[in-house]
């Protein structure tokens, strides 16, 4: 049996009825939309909850809590993944979702107005076509460290106002020691499995890279 939405009132015990709400809607509004713009695996959409929702919140695991007012990009986001999940999470952060396929972000445009999220833009472009900064990058195995951080190292806000130093915060799975070392980066790993009991998540990381 695929976990429904209680799997994630179960490890955030302390959502708001209106985070619920949405949590809950993301059910509804993923699968019609997948039915149309094929933007999560047809077979994986009945895990949304357990391999795409929780796994995002993985970060928020992690970084506990963030400053209102930080400012998160989230590079590659697909349909929307680590982006909405913590968007909904951290209401008072703002999020920019950016992704080089104009229909994922069509999707994500959807689900944003569906859920009512107020503090989510949703752009079609590449990293590199950015000159913002940000406080924190997230993003979700979208390739190589080794190729990911050059596309990023210039976009960070160069004063810290969180209880981690701003940086990089990567949802990967796998031996990584080899991808970090490939990419000279000074990087934490910290297991997913050390917060999410599912088997799912036992070679899974939040891989931290302070900028």
């Amino acid at each position: 049996m695929n976990p429904t939405v209680d799997i994630i009132y179960r490890y955030f015990p302390n959502l708001t009825a209106t985070q619920k709400k949405q949590f809950a809607q993301l059910g509804e509004v993923y699968p019609f939309w997948n039915n149309q713009i094929n933007v999560v695996s047809r077979k994986d959409i009945e895990s949304l909850y357990l391999h795409h929702v929780l796994h995002a919140l993985g970060i928020a695991k992690f970084a506990q809590e963030f400053t209102p007012g930080t400012h998160i990009l989230d590079v590659g986001t697909g349909g929307g993944f680590p982006g909405i999940p913590l968007a909904i999470l951290f209401p008072e952060v703002r999020f920019h979702l950016v992704d080089s396929i104009g229909k994922k972000i069509k999707v994500v445009r959807e689900v944003v107005q569906a859920l009512g999220l107020q503090n989510v833009e949703a752009d079609h472009m590449r990293a590199e076509q950015l000159d913002y900064s940000y406080d924190f990058i997230v993003s979700r195995a979208v390739t190589r460290l080794g190729e990911f951080v050059p596309w990023i190292r210039n976009k960070f806000n160069k004063q810290d106002k969180n209880g981690i130093p701003n940086g990089i915060l990567y949802l990967k799975g796998g031996d990584l020691r080899a991808e970090i070392k490939e990419a000279k980066l000074k990087a934490e790993l910290h297991p997913l499995a050390n917060y999410f009991t599912e088997d799912f998540f036992e070679t899974k990381y939040v891989v931290y890279i302070p900028m």
